[in-house]
């Protein structure tokens, strides 16, 4: 089982990547046993999501570099911290602390980010971030049609 979530706030421009990928993602097929969501800041209903899956890959926005180039991560478990929960954010090692704190395993985990632009307060996303969309739409394709690595 694979969960793909969007992570962001789409009050912010460019924080809003996360929740269009996972739009765009939910809104066409995908295979059985992948699901993807749009968490916006809701990090604690994130953390109880991922018990069961075999695979986590979040979609965020990443700090400023080259606007609009999409990264993958792969999330070391020992790269987790302690971070706790704001209401107005999500904090993506926040998430992944807590979903050790419930005595839930951490599955593979993965970050789609897009470097930004801009998180100031404005609905929509910059030029460069919006063209990133579908690249990143692919990306999150091909991570889930991967065989996992032993």
């Amino acid at each position: 089982m694979i969960l793909i979530a969007g992570i962001g706030n789409v009050f912010l421009g460019d924080d809003g990547f996360g929740p269009e990928v996972a739009r765009r993602l939910a809104a066409g097929p995908l295979p059985d046993g992948v699901r993807a969501a749009d968490y916006g800041i809701r990090g604690l209903h994130l953390a109880h999501d991922v018990d069961g899956h075999d695979t986590l890959i979040l979609v965020d926005a990443l700090p400023p570099g080259v606007p609009g180039a999409v990264e993958v991560l792969e999330v070391d478990p020992a790269d987790v911290g302690t971070g706790g929960f704001d209401g107005h954010a999500m904090d993506p090692l926040a998430v992944l602390a807590a979903v050790a704190r419930l005595g839930v395993a951490l599955p593979r985990t993965y970050v789609v980010g897009c470097r930004v632009v801009t998180v100031d307060e404005r609905i929509g996303l910059s030029a460069p971030v919006a063209a990133a969309v579908p690249e990143a739409v692919a990306t999150v394709r091909a991570l889930i049609s991967t065989p996992a690595r032993g």
